[in-house]
């Protein structure tokens, strides 16, 4: 069976994968680093020296929740959904960063600055991510939970 879309906004989504290639250019031709949020977020927070001057990091990482609150101000609000618990969100975040760790960088970092350089390293990464994301969509499909 095909999965429909009856909620999608391609127009909204064109319009952020641009502005997010356009955020990425802009930190890798403006100041020669990759737009990787994890590290951006671990240079932010002071976890790392390497990357990114400390207040461009800061910058950057504010931009991202400040940006979706400006767009939730403009177009009347966004529609979002938490479990009923925190534990899957901390249980989730805990394997992403621990993936990141892993996999020496996060989505934004490989799946979209690194494919835009050919690198190898991201081809496998983003491979990997979708993959298992395939699977746990799948999975959770089949046990009725999606």
């Amino acid at each position: 069976m095909i999965a429909t879309f009856p909620h999608a906004v391609p127009v909204q989504g064109f319009t952020g994968g641009l502005l997010i290639g356009l955020a990425a250019a802009i930190m890798l031709l403006g100041l020669g680093r990759i737009a990787g949020v994890s590290g951006l977020a671990a240079r932010a927070t002071g976890i790392t020296d390497a990357g990114a001057p400390r207040d461009v990091a800061i910058a950057f990482v504010l931009g991202l929740p400040l940006g979706a609150l400006v767009i939730a101000l403009v177009t009347g609000g966004i529609e979002t959904r938490f479990p009923p618990t925190v534990w899957p969100l901390i249980i989730g975040g805990l394997l992403v960063g621990f993936g990141t760790r892993l996999g020496s960088g996060c989505t934004s970092g490989h799946g979209v600055c690194g494919l835009s350089r050919l690198s190898r390293r991201s081809m496998v990464a983003t491979a990997m991510f979708m993959g298992s994301g395939f699977v746990t969509v799948g999975l959770l499909r089949a046990g009725g939970i999606l």
